[in-house]
């Protein structure tokens, strides 16, 4: 099952979160084979951290949860909440397999909340620009609560236009940049060891 973990930072939490780096790498490590995409949400200067997205393939929503809510930076109070949906990969890859690579232009997280009757079920023309999109829904999947996108797109305007206009309670778009260890560039094709993401 995959699931959308969207941890987003209470405010002035900058210095611990620098503090937790490492222990919150090394606790991705644990799950570099479940991780479908990663990293973090930035304010509009690009460079300082508003959250932390982690996509991810796990047993169950109590394997998601203990994922979600062990991190080390949860645990010691870098974030203010935290968004844990089911999620459905409609593009069938990892963000290691997007077309465009981990650099060069704008990135964006793309939420749409909504409920009741279902929209965006398909993938949208524009597919290259898709790092990943899918669906969020309940634990069960029975039911659609939104839709979640990582994109990149000239703007945060360009990004938002994924989504179905006026169909939503609510749309956030957050920048974004792929996420992981520095030392993870360049290492292979994926941008990521040979075989770890």
């Amino acid at each position: 099952m995959e699931f959308l973990c969207y941890h987003r930072d209470r405010p002035g939490s900058l210095p611990l979160r620098d503090e937790l780096l490492e222990a919150h790498w090394s606790y991705m490590d644990r799950y570099v084979k479940e991780m479908i995409a990663r990293g973090p949400t930035l304010a509009d200067d690009g460079e300082t951290p508003t959250g932390s997205v982690h996509i991810v393939d796990l047993p169950d929503a109590a394997a998601a949860r203990a994922f979600a809510f062990d991190e080390p930076n949860y645990q010691a109070g870098v974030y203010r909440d935290v968004l844990l949906r089911r999620w459905r990969n409609l593009l069938g890859r990892t963000m290691w397999d997007f077309p465009g690579g981990r650099s060069g232009g704008d990135r964006f997280l793309v939420l749409g909340l909504g409920a009741g009757e279902a929209v965006d079920l398909a993938v949208p023309v524009g597919r290259d620009e898709l790092i990943a999109y899918g669906p969020l829904l309940s634990d069960d999947g029975a039911a659609w609560l939104g839709t979640a996108a990582l994109v990149r797109a000239p703007d945060p305007g360009r990004a938002r236009a994924v989504l179905t206009p006026d169909r939503y309670a609510d749309v956030e778009v957050h920048h974004w940049q792929f996420g992981g260890r520095p030392s993870w560039a360049g290492l292979s094709g994926t941008g990521g060891p040979v075989g770890v993401r």
